[in-house]
């Protein structure tokens, strides 16, 4: 995009002073931050407005990609990019002595995720737009996002995150795009002149569902897409309705937090009525848009892909099925296979506990007709499947068992097809999770690999980086990540390797200021970064970081003559409010960190750094810094993960176990390039088969083992009696689920090696050279490419010439 130097320095003055009513000097960089912003926004506004109509115009194939959470970071660099006035930009504002630092720090990180699920939401939706595919995200604009993170005496405690406080400027309200959601009150079918069955609704409480849209703009290609969040308010003219607070207050709470804590009843019938709320008001929206098309609803799956992202908005099948059966009167057959056309699916977990399933009353209660439909749909699926395979296999893979809705099971018998997001995570699906399903449908099955994107993670969190890349291979890797392998040739090159050594120690150094200011810790930038960054949860194994952390101390207390390599450990973790063990381990971490940051004996052989209120900003200020990536989950456990490649692309060696994409990670860099350990997924299901583990046997004849363990209950850390005690319980004497004192020694040895291999930094900087350079095929490019191809069926509508740029890596 073009910009007249004299015109914009005219508009920033003008938008100034019509918010403000003062000049430019006057300003705090937050209103400095939403002048641009403003400014940003109205000119990416021709183009959003350009690629709607095309869009329209074309009768083009869409994709609405349906997700409870996004992540997408703070908007204002990444639209500078994309649009490519980043350095234009950056110049002007230096000429009216203004500092577009410091107003992409004024921007507050949007709250509407928690992990990586958000995050992978955010990045799909950026890869779709520089793809040129035509496609939405649907998600819940929540007024207060998951929590802010606050350490008090080194225990988690949440406080509400108000990201919305100073309002945001990149959403456009669009109240003309309003719908209805129901909930609640009876349903009855009566049978009209024309012997259609037609539902009569009485008694519902009526919601009305706002949408936000943001402009997701697409890599220097003028092509911008729409993010569509949707906010509860009461309907106009149905006030009377809402007199007294409690009706007030159920309509708010509906888009007021992500994840309410469902630890009790009334939070796990928000966090349904959320994602009723998200599914009725995405799809509504979508069907009145294709009604414009003037095409018949027969043909609606040829123009319209609906993608399910895990099973939050499992309940789009439903409800897309009631609107065809109920509004437009199409028959039980047509609309099933329909849906089924039309919806795909995407499982994110093999835990089991993370597969929802809802008591069949709280449905029936909360969406009586679309309970309705789940239980013909239900009956129909039993009936024909008995004969077929058989009472056992019809009931096992029935969507209402005991009792309970199990939204996996809905959202694959609903849909064309369900993916998996790394190639060990889909084979276990298919031969262990979901293997009866894998039976009935084996074309529905099929892997898609998760991709970060390259402009986030290393164009705008690593401009140094970046530049040595431009430098040595060009500029081709921007639009074609695989490009990349080219910075292999550079692997002998020692100017080049020193270059790159010198980018790690500036992101080093930035971020031990960062620690110096928030935490007021001094971290010496010449240590050994280690890094561990994700939710918290016991299949990520923290604990297996902080036991080795404990045992490091220890050696270090009794050998202080010993050549230890100083290191740095790198936290960053939120625990789910209701999730207690997860706290436990925090409070456990910060402990530890308490007595090693102030142990003067330890100084700076080993510190201990737990960042507050971890997300994707500071994730751009540490995956920079990070020398070693911490990816120890228990094999099997892990569906893909992404911090991993966003570490590797910006050269941190991987300590990884043999578990989701760490495993294609190690095909593309070689075992060479990683430092693997631990158990297998084979191995781990080998022991829930036989039963074997004996946890206690390891505590009682290792004594590294007893040693660590023993410091969590005998008062050597401080202020953890109660916290070390479970702790310790769980891994001695309940058998330790995750095989962490299994996973021990192996797990010290890899750290060894890590420690000898950065004695040699010329090798040291050759591998973290090499992972940079095989990071490309990790692309959020590449796995929508995918996704378009083989699974929605769209086509990019960027000119021929453009799209070649995208081809798959080798």
């Amino acid at each position: 995009m073009e910009l007249d130097r004299t015109d914009f320095k005219k508009n920033f003055q003008r938008v100034t002073t019509g918010l403000y009513g003062v000049d430019i000097e006057e300003c705090s960089p937050s209103q400095l931050y939403t002048v641009l912003g403003t400014l940003i926004k109205a000119y990416a506004g021709e183009d959003w407005n350009k690629t709607k109509k095309y869009y329209e115009e074309e009768q083009v194939k869409q994709l609405y990609y349906f997700s409870m959470e996004y992540l997408p970071g703070r908007m204002l660099k990444s639209n500078l990019l994309n649009l490519d006035l980043l350095d234009t930009v950056r110049d002007i504002l230096k000429d009216m002595h203004l500092d577009l630092d410091e107003l992409i720090q004024a921007e507050v990180d949007p709250a509407l995720g928690n992990g990586g699920l958000g995050r992978l939401a955010s990045c799909f939706m950026d890869s779709l737009a520089s793809l040129g595919i035509p496609g939405a995200g649907d998600g819940i604009r929540y007024k207060y996002g998951l929590f802010q993170q606050k350490f008090i005496e080194g225990h988690q405690v949440e406080v509400p995150e108000n990201w919305l406080r100073n309002g945001n400027v990149w959403e456009t309200r669009r109240e003309n795009k309003a719908v209805i959601v129901r909930f609640g009150g009876q349903a009855y079918l009566y049978e009209d002149a024309n012997g259609h069955l037609v539902p009569f609704y009485q008694n519902t409480q009526n919601i009305l569902a706002v949408p936000y849209d943001t402009a997701v703009i697409g890599y220097q290609n003028e092509i911008i897409n729409t993010l569509r969040l949707w906010s509860a308010e009461i309907p106009p003219h149905e006030e009377i309705h809402y007199h007294n607070l409690a009706d007030q207050q159920s309509v708010n709470q509906l888009t007021e937090v992500l994840y309410p804590d469902d630890s009790n009843y009334e939070g796990r019938l928000l966090r349904l009525r959320q994602e009723y709320f998200l599914c009725s008001a995405g799809i509504q929206s979508i069907i009145r848009y294709y009604k414009k098309m003037d095409r018949t609803m027969q043909e609606i799956a040829e123009y319209v892909a609906i993608h399910i992202n895990d099973t939050h908005p499992a309940l789009c099948i439903p409800e897309f099925m009631r609107i065809l059966l109920d509004e437009e009167q199409m028959s039980w057959g047509q609309v099933w296979e329909i849906t089924k056309k039309t919806m795909s699916y995407t499982n994110h977990t093999i835990m089991q506990e993370a597969m929802e399933k809802w008591p069949v009353y709280m449905l029936e209660e909360t969406i009586p007709r679309v309970y309705q439909i789940i239980e013909e749909l239900n009956r129909r699926q039993i009936e024909k499947k008995i004969p077929l395979y058989g009472e056992e296999m019809a009931y096992r893979t029935a969507i209402i068992q005991e009792g309970h809705v199990n939204m996996a099971h809905l959202a694959i018998i609903g849909s064309h097809s369900v993916n998996g997001v790394a190639q060990l995570h889909t084979n276990l699906l298919k031969h262990e999770v979901l293997k009866e399903f894998n039976q009935l449908y084996p074309a529905k099955f099929n892997n898609k690999t998760n991709g970060i994107t390259q402009r986030r993670w290393l164009q705008l969190a690593n401009e140094e980086l970046t530049a040595l890349l431009d430098r040595k291979i060009g500029t081709e890797w921007k639009k074609n990540p695989a490009e990349l392998k080219i910075f292999k040739s550079f692997a002998e090159d020692e100017e080049t390797l020193n270059e790159l050594a010198e980018v790690k120690l500036k992101n080093k150094k930035r971020f031990a200021a960062y620690v110096k200011e928030a935490l007021d810790i001094e971290i010496d930038p010449t240590a050994l970064f280690d890094v561990q960054i994700k939710r918290l949860h016991e299949y990520k194994r923290q604990l297996l970081n902080v036991l080795h952390i404990i045992h490091r101390y220890f050696d270090i207390k009794e050998n202080p003559e010993k050549d230890i390599q100083p290191r740095v450990f790198i936290f960053g973790a939120k625990a789910a409010p209701s999730y207690l063990y997860a706290k436990y381990v925090i409070k456990l971490i910060n402990s530890v960190a308490k007595l090693v940051n102030e142990d003067h004996a330890v100084g700076d052989k080993l510190k201990v750094i737990f960042v507050e209120n971890y997300g994707v900003s500071l994730a751009e200020l540490i995956i920079p810094a990070a020398e070693v990536s911490e990816q120890i989950s228990l094999a099997s456990k892990e569906a893909s993960g992404t911090s991993n490649m966003k570490l590797m692309l910006n050269g941190a060696l991987t300590v990884a176990t043999l578990d989701g994409a760490n495993v294609e990670i190690r095909d593309h860099v070689g075992d060479d390039n990683i430092f693997l350990f631990g158990l297998t997924a084979e191995e781990v299901y080998q022991y829930y088969q036989d039963g074997t583990y004996q946890s206690r046997e390891i505590y009682e004849t290792n004594p590294q083992v007893r040693k660590v363990l023993n410091a969590l209950i005998d008062g050597t850390i401080p202020d953890v009696l109660e916290e070390g005690h479970v702790i310790f319980d769980s891994l001695v004497n309940d058998n330790d689920e995750y095989f962490i004192l299994k996973d021990f020694d192996s797990y010290l040895r890899a750290q060894e090696k890590v420690d000898e291999l950065y004695q040699d930094p010329h090798k040291w900087n050759q591998k973290s050279l090499l992972n940079i350079a095989s990071s490309g095929p990790f692309s959020a490019d590449f796995t929508i490419k995918r996704y378009a191809d083989e699974i929605w069926h769209i086509d990019s509508v960027l000119p021929e010439e453009e799209q070649h740029m995208h081809h798959e890596p080798m």
